[in-house]
């Protein structure tokens, strides 16, 4: 994103909401999950928090939340129990599991349809293992030329290369 100067990663599960949910509760939500994906949330954190603290202008660039590389639906694989990692040019960053999620992905969804009318095809991000480069000590934040790989077991993986800013 063009100013871009914090720019931080982010490996996390994203859920692909199958049907309209609205106003359902936990034990509906899975029957509204048309599957889960990996979503690399890379976000932009000067845009985040020194630019009047509203989130959504770090998260939402044109590269930003890169899905897939396929969907896996609800019936093929349980995902509240897999392991996630992203690496930095060869580092691993980032280690953990969805077995430590503080919401499931059932409470997730059906929290979010307590407010919003999620529609087939959203794609609901749902939170990264600790060691964002914004936590680390000093901070760590991608630049041109890194080389990213996430995955989660059973969802595959993703690689990405930051690029300078061009217009697109």
């Amino acid at each position: 994103m063009k100013g871009s100067e914090k720019t931080d990663w982010e490996a996390e599960v994203a859920i692909i909401v199958g049907e309209p949910a609205y106003l359902i509760d936990e034990s509906e939500a899975m029957s509204r999950t048309a599957g889960f994906c990996i979503c690399h949330d890379g976000s932009e954190g000067a845009f985040q928090m020194e630019r009047g603290g509203q989130w959504v202008r770090g998260k939402s660039g044109p590269t930003c939340g890169p899905l897939g590389p396929w969907l896996v639906t609800p019936d093929e694989r349980d995902v509240q129990n897999r392991d996630a990692w992203l690496k930095v040019n060869g580092d691993r960053m980032q280690s953990g599991t969805t077995s430590t999620m503080i919401f499931g992905f059932a409470t997730i969804l059906a929290y979010l349809a307590q407010f919003i009318k999620l529609m087939p095809g959203d794609a609901i991000t749902t939170g990264t293992p600790h060691s964002v480069g914004m936590a680390m000590d000093p901070p760590r934040f991608l630049k041109a030329g890194d080389v990213l790989r996430l995955g989660v077991d059973g969802l595959g993986e993703q690689r990405q290369q930051v690029m300078a800013h061009r217009r697109l």
